[in-house]
C-alpha cells in the first residue's frame, strides 16, 4: 500500500545566527536574525531544510523560532502584506528556502 504524500507547505522561521569567517555579515556585526520562509512537509523539515542551506551559505544558525504556516499565522492574528504572501508562494512553487530580511546585530543588541 503507497504511503499518502504530505503537501508542501510554507513556514514562517526567525533563525539566529552568530559569526563564522567568511559568513558575509557586515564588519563589527556580532550575528544576525534572519526572517526565512521554508517549505516542508511539516515544521520540523522546514527547519532542517532552512538550517542546512545557511550552513552552505558559510553563516552559523544558532536558533530557530517557527511562527507556523500562513493559515495559523492568520488565525493567530499576524497581519500579513501581499509582499510576505509573494514570498511565500515563490518558496512553496520552488520548494525552497527564501531569505526575506536580513537584520544584523552589533555590540549589545545580541
Amino acid at each position: 500500500m503507497a504511503k499518502e504524500k504530505k503537501p508542501q507547505q510554507v513556514y514562517t522561521l526567525l533563525v539566529e545566527v552568530g559569526r563564522k569567517a567568511e559568513d558575509g555579515l557586515p564588519d563589527g556585526a556580532t550575528g544576525a536574525a534572519l526572517m526565512c520562509y521554508a517549505s516542508g512537509v511539516d515544521e520540523a523539515e522546514a527547519v532542517r531544510e532552512t538550517v542546512a542551506i545557511l550552513k552552505q551559505a558559510d553563516l552559523n544558525p544558532l536558533d530557530v523560532t517557527g511562527y507556523g504556516t500562513l493559515e495559523e499565522r492568520l488565525e493567530d492574528g499576524h497581519d500579513i502584506s501581499d509582499e510576505e504572501r509573494e514570498l511565500m508562494a515563490r518558496a512553496l512553487a520552488e520548494n525552497s528556502v527564501i531569505v526575506a530580511q536580513m537584520t544584523p546585530f552589533f555590540g549589545d543588541d545580541a
